[in-house]
């Protein structure tokens, strides 16, 4: 939670920023496992456990993996717990991350209640802003697609809750197989198009959204590897955005959006193009930057995002903590940790920037706020994932079979 500075002015008699010198965030380094009990309201029943034409759920466990004998969190990937939890010594700028964190608190009564945006000391301005997304990118698709997965979970499976269950998990089968056919771009799907014949408009059709296959940037053949994919930004009739954006690719691998195959195709993305998706400071937001006559008409000249910077094409710390999960949820945690020995180099001495610049991240971004909550917070959520791995169950769903969709060809392609 998040509150305005006038909000904080309005109360000022009874919160402060920092105000409780007692609320020590630090505590958690020597504490970094978070036991969490939860009602399991939907008893851990996988997706394919609902009958879709009488509703009625089918025993079965498709969550459990998700939880040790114990009751405790543990990683969907079998990873175990660092064996050195108790030797684990953390990287140097770990206790001034917990400290700038516990500045940004905002106390109310003496309780902490929520955090500011950023409290730079440049700035005589306590900053907090909203910003609106519009339309439905991929973005907008991971999320809705993780936030139906939970409500799944919570839902009551019983005569009130039963409707609601049979809608989202219709809905789920349905988004999961637009995104996995439509979405998806990988070297075989890139050449396909590349092939696509147009004004085709009937049922058979392949091209189903009519793209032309001259609409296909040209930096896109350069970059795609032959082993290696991703979901593409948007896709509407006629027209497909074809950027990379690293948030709506993360979260699908966490949901388990991506099947294991695609989130794989992934990750192998991410190591073939270290130096366009990392470069000095991950993670970039999207990839590549738009500029010239397209930036004009996309962001009405907008000066703060120009090319490789901010929202386009700028690198965000705070992804850190997402590449991290979908490393260990992929069985490849070394991916998170070069990336994380990357950002190590260059946070704290930078003052834990908003976002940094340039087609390799390596400048702070010339409107970036230091000291930004998220900034330090995705990094320390990093750091506590790698320690312990068993804590990508509080955040990561398993994939659930009965959403994979079989893929078959219209009889009317043709080579």
């Amino acid at each position: 939670m998040e509150l305005g500075a006038a909000g904080m002015r309005r109360s000022a008699s009874h919160n402060s920023l920092s105000g409780s010198d007692d609320f020590d965030l630090t505590h958690l380094l020597n504490k970094p496992r978070i036991n969490v009990e939860r009602q399991r309201s939907f008893d851990d029943r996988s997706l394919s456990d609902v009958s879709y034409s009488g509703g009625h759920a089918r025993g079965g466990g498709g969550f459990d993996g998700m939880y040790s004998p114990g009751g405790g969190l543990r990683s969907l990937v079998g990873t175990p717990a660092s064996s050195a939890l108790h030797s684990f010594e953390p990287h140097p700028i770990v206790g001034d991350a917990w400290e700038a964190l516990r500045r940004s608190l905002v106390f109310f009564r003496g309780q902490p209640l929520g955090t500011i945006a950023a409290f730079d000391h440049a700035s005589e301005e306590v900053l907090n802003y909203d910003q609106g997304v519009y339309g439905y990118p991929i973005e907008i698709q991971s999320l809705f697609f993780m936030a139906l997965r939970c409500a799944l979970l919570m839902l009551k499976h019983d005569a009130e809750g039963k409707d609601f269950v049979e809608r989202i998990a219709t809905r789920l089968h349905a988004l999961s197989y637009h995104m996995r056919s439509y979405f998806w771009l990988d070297f075989q799907q890139l050449n396909d198009i590349y092939r696509y014949k147009t004004e085709e408009y009937s049922h058979t059709a392949v091209n189903k959204f009519n793209v032309i296959p001259d609409s296909i940037p040209d930096w896109l053949f350069d970059f795609m590897p032959c082993e290696g994919g991703f979901f593409v930004g948007n896709v509407s009739p006629a027209r497909m955005d074809f950027r990379w954006f690293a948030l709506g690719n993360m979260i699908a691998i966490v949901s388990s959006l991506a099947t294991p195959e695609q989130s794989m195709a992934i990750m192998d993305l991410i190591e073939e193009r270290w130096e366009e998706l990392i470069g000095e400071m991950p993670l970039k937001i999207c990839y590549p930057a738009i500029e010239n006559h397209e930036w004009r008409i996309v962001t009405g000249c907008d000066p703060k995002n120009t090319r490789w910077s901010y929202h386009n094409g700028g690198s965000w710390p705070v992804l850190l903590w997402l590449l991290t999960a979908a490393s260990i949820k992929t069985g490849q945690p070394q991916i998170a940790r070069r990336a994380i020995d990357l950002a190590e180099r260059r946070l704290l001495k930078d003052g834990w920037p908003e976002y940094y610049d340039g087609k390799l991240g390596k400048y702070v971004g010339k409107q970036a706020r230091k000291f930004q909550t998220w900034s330090i917070a995705g990094y320390l959520v990093a750091k506590m994932l790698l320690e312990d791995p068993s804590h990508l169950g509080m955040i990561a769903l398993e994939e659930d079979k009965a959403m994979k969709p079989v893929l078959r060809r219209s009889a009317s392609w043709t080579n």
